[in-house]
């Protein structure tokens, strides 16, 4: 909206300007005909003016209430690039006095030399004693390989050859990890740091948990802030009709892998997370939203959510409606059926910007 703030304050001066020359014309108290036709035109300006900046303003006003009242969820740009801010606390990893489980994480990769050692580190510089972090590149023909070289000895395994796609990277680097707690992390996204920390002694302290998730930041090419996703607690009933888990801050146990099958559906090549976490659900599997931010989701032109979305996306997003409810599904029916779970995101979204809700 800023060109209709523009137009409003060039209005503003306008009418000013018209506002000192009707002056001009009454101090100089000509009783002319032409004068008065002068004066009353000035006059009319000026209703004409204030008309057109009362309708502008109230359409701002509209705009910036919808603005206000529009959930972020599935927004993926929210505001200008700003710093990215991680809270000083996520930087210090308490002591811990159980054992903590081994965590295995995957990252597909392919043609991402651009981010990918930012992925990397992200995982690698939290120092977590039990990590188990596999990389499967996809004979990526960019400096990827260069890159994961210099990793090789802190990297449970990697290595660079042909796959059918993302799906089937995940499964081929799956076959080499051993981990009690299970996750993948794409090649241009991030782990915030302290995370592995927190989630790791979260399962250790609630063995009865399967499926762990947490809230998002949006950053972009630079790594600059763009948005955040502030999710209320999980909702069994709103999965079905719509996936708001943020994939990069998911984390599952090896026993509900292994129970609804131990691999991903390699018939998805876009909601293939969604599917995985609707298999989850049907095994019975206990799910918790973390009340902390653990990862960062990159937007840029080249990524699969950009490229795919309008490709493959709705169809495998139909797909899982139907096999989820029977039949067809209809958007009316989706936004009935996530009007509660938005609303319960707005007031959480807008009671953290306050600094009610602190993650």
């Amino acid at each position: 909206m800023t060109q209709e703030n523009d137009k409003i304050d060039s209005l503003h001066q306008q009418l000013e300007a018209i506002r000192a020359q009707l002056t001009k014309l009454l101090t100089q108290k000509r009783e002319s005909e032409f004068y008065k036709e002068q004066i009353e035109f000035q006059e009319r300006l000026i209703q004409e003016q204030k008309l057109v900046i009362h309708k502008l303003s109230g359409g701002l006003f509209r705009y910036r209430i919808k603005r206000f009242l529009q959930p972020r969820l599935g927004q993926l740009r929210q505001y200008a690039p700003q710093a990215l801010n991680i809270p000083d606390q996520y930087h210090a990893n308490k002591p811990f006095t159980g054992t903590l489980p081994t965590i295995s994480i995957v990252t597909p990769s392919f043609n991402q030399g651009a981010y990918i050692e930012r992925t990397l580190q992200s995982v690698l510089q939290q120092n977590y004693p039990n990590l188990e972090y596999i990389v499967q590149d996809g004979a990526s023909t960019d400096s990827t390989t260069d890159i994961l070289k210099q990793y090789d000895s802190r990297l449970k395994h990697w290595e660079s050859c042909g796959d059918k796609g993302q799906s089937h990277a995940i499964n081929l680097g799956f076959r080499h990890a051993s981990g009690e707690i299970m996750a993948y992390l794409n090649s241009d996204d991030l782990l915030l740091p302290g995370s592995l920390h927190y989630v790791g002694e979260y399962f250790a302290n609630h063995p009865e948990v399967d499926v762990v998730y947490g809230h998002r930041i949006l950053i972009n090419e630079n790594e600059d802030e763009i948005g955040r996703w502030v999710l209320p607690p999980h909702s069994n009933k709103i999965l079905p009709w719509v996936d708001y888990v943020p994939q990069e801050t998911l984390f599952w146990r090896r026993r509900i892998w292994e129970k609804t099958g131990a691999a991903i559906d390699e018939s998805f090549r876009f909601a293939m997370d969604w599917d995985l976490l609707l298999r989850f659900q049907q095994a019975q599997a206990r799910f918790t939203r973390l009340p902390r931010f653990l990862g960062a989701f990159r937007v840029h032109s080249q990524q699969k959510t950009s490229a795919l979305i309008n490709e493959v996306g709705d169809e495998e997003m139909h797909r899982l409606r139907m096999r989820s409810h029977g039949r067809k599904i209809y958007p009316k029916e989706i936004k009935k059926h996530a009007r509660f779970y938005l609303l319960k995101h707005f007031f959480c979204q807008k009671l953290y910007k306050l600094g009610i809700l602190n993650y």
